[in-house]
Formats: C-alpha cells, structure tokens, sequence
C-alpha cells in the first residue's frame, strides 16, 4: 500500500507542486495586504495542488512512450509499471474535478476557472501540441505554470488585476532561463526521445544567450510590481538584489559558454540558482504588506 501511495504521489510531480505553491500564498497575502483566511487559504492551496497534479498525471500518461526512452524520466511509475495507464488516468481525472469543486466552493468560480485553465493548457498546449514539434515549447507551454499566482489573486479579489498580471509574466520569463539549463544538462535524453528542447537541439552559446535576453526581461518585469503593484521597500529591495545575482549568474553561463565550456555545471548552477531567485522574490512579496504597514503605522 505504501509502495502503491508513493507511485501515485510520483505521478503527481511533487517538486512541480512544491515550486508552484511558492507563488500562490505570497501572491494571496500581498492581494490581501494581510492574512486571508484560513479556509480560504487552504482551499487555494489544496485546489491549486491538485490542479497542477492532475496535469501533471496527465502529462505523465501522454508521454510514457517518451519517458521510457529517457534517464531523467525512466523511473517514472508509468514506466515502471508500477501504476497502469488506466489507473493514472482515471486519477487525472479525478483530481482534476477535485480541484476545480475544492477552488469553486472553496474560494469563488473565478479562480476554478482558472484552475482548469491551467490544466488543459499544460495537457493540451504543451504536452500534446508543442513539447514534441517546437524548441519554442517551454516558452508558451510554460504558461501554465503562470497560472497559481491568477488564481490566487483571484481567490482573494474575485478578479484578475494588473498586479497579477506582472506577477504571471514574471514567471512565464523566468521559465525559460530556468528549465534551458536542465534541458542543456539532459540534451541526450531529449535527442534519443526526440523531443526539440532548446538545450537538446542547440549548442550552448546560443542557449547561453536566451538565457541572459529572458533573465534581463524578467529582472525588469519584476520591477514593475513597484509602480504598477504598490510594492513597498521590502521588495524592491529584494528584487534589485536577487535580480543583480542571477544576472551575474546567467551572464556567467554565458562568458563560460562563449570561450568554449561545453560542462554542465554552470548550466545547472543557473538552474538551482532560479528556483532560488523565485523563492527570494515571493517571500520578499508576502513580507512587504506587514512591513510597509508597520512603517506607515510608526
């Protein structure tokens, strides 16, 4: 039973949920200027999860043909044989409703909405259109990972505000500088499955290069939460800071790639460093409210 448990949390693609909750309670908190709820909180955060792990099941499921053929992936419970094709999906779809009734009676219709949104652009977008024909496909199909901060502001205002609508694009331009070095790192795995990841098709100096144009894009991007946001000094101040580093870091990767370092560690060096760069970024979101506010009271 414990065996059969953790073959279906596999599925599930914890470490995705995991980075994706990192955006949704900073992102309700700021929303909010204080603490929601405590049921709407978990409401957003169970129904956000399961979302994302149902679309992750269900990307699991497309691609067990695929997943075999690769090292990164060939342990995958699908593959195994540990869970069958038919239990996966039947488990797809389950939290799938799961999702959408916890977002709709939990916090409002406007958020479920968005909650299926997200999976069926991760299943239907990227997995099914673009993953296998394009190396542009973490670009767009990377916008379902966008989605938890929507459906957080969402689940606090009832609607979808310009804040917001930074906050998604930051991420959207933080995925490419982030997932381009994994995909340096297994280029081998994506050549034998035939998938056109960027990192996969083409040679380190003119991934190295994207990586620097997103990660400038995104540093930029991440300032306009001050005008556009009412982002206090907590956060600009992190912004600006994190921001200078994983420039530093992606410019790094860059001069290493130029003088002809072909080496994997300064591409995953970038790829740890953007989880942390995210991670820095949406506490310094959640922290700002109670800080601003403290100051302005004193």
């Amino acid at each position: 039973m414990s065996r059969k448990f953790k073959a279906y949390l596999a599925l599930t693609k914890p470490r995705v949920i995991e980075l994706l909750l990192v955006s949704t309670l900073p992102t309700m908190i700021f929303a909010q200027r204080g603490f929601p709820s405590i049921g709407l909180i978990l409401a957003t955060l169970i129904g956000g999860a399961f979302a994302a792990g149902s679309a992750g099941v269900f990307n699991c499921y497309i691609d067990r043909d695929i997943d075999k053929l690769m090292h990164r992936t060939e342990k995958r419970p699908l593959v195994t044989g540990e869970v069958s094709p038919r239990e996966a999906l039947v488990f797809a779809w389950v939290l799938g409703a799961a999702s959408i009734a916890i977002l709709w009676f939990g916090a409002n219709p406007l958020s479920a909405w968005l909650g299926l949104g997200a999976i069926v652009f991760y299943v239907v977008i990227y997995t099914m259109i673009l993953k296998r024909r394009t190396a542009q496909n973490i670009v767009w199909g990377g916008a379902a990972g966008c989605f938890p901060v929507l459906i957080a502001w969402a689940a606090v205002t009832n609607t979808v505000e310009w804040p917001a609508i930074v906050l998604f694009m930051v991420i959207f331009l933080w995925t490419p500088p982030h997932y381009w070095p994994l995909s340096m790192r297994y280029g081998e795995d994506y050549r034998n499955a035939n998938v056109p990841m960027l990192g996969a098709i083409a040679g380190a100096k003119v991934v190295s290069v994207q990586v620097v144009l997103y990660a400038w894009a995104m540093v930029a991007c991440s300032l306009l939460m001050v005008p556009v946001g009412g982002a206090g000094w907590v956060y600009t101040i992190v912004a600006v800071a994190a921001g200078a580093w994983f420039l530093y870091e992606s410019h790094a990767l860059y001069k290493r790639a130029q003088g002809g370092d072909v080496s994997n560690k300064g591409a995953m060096k970038v790829f740890h460093g953007s989880i942390s760069y995210l991670t820095l970024l949406f506490i310094a979101l959640a922290v700002d409210p109670f800080v601003g506010s403290a100051i302005v009271g004193a």
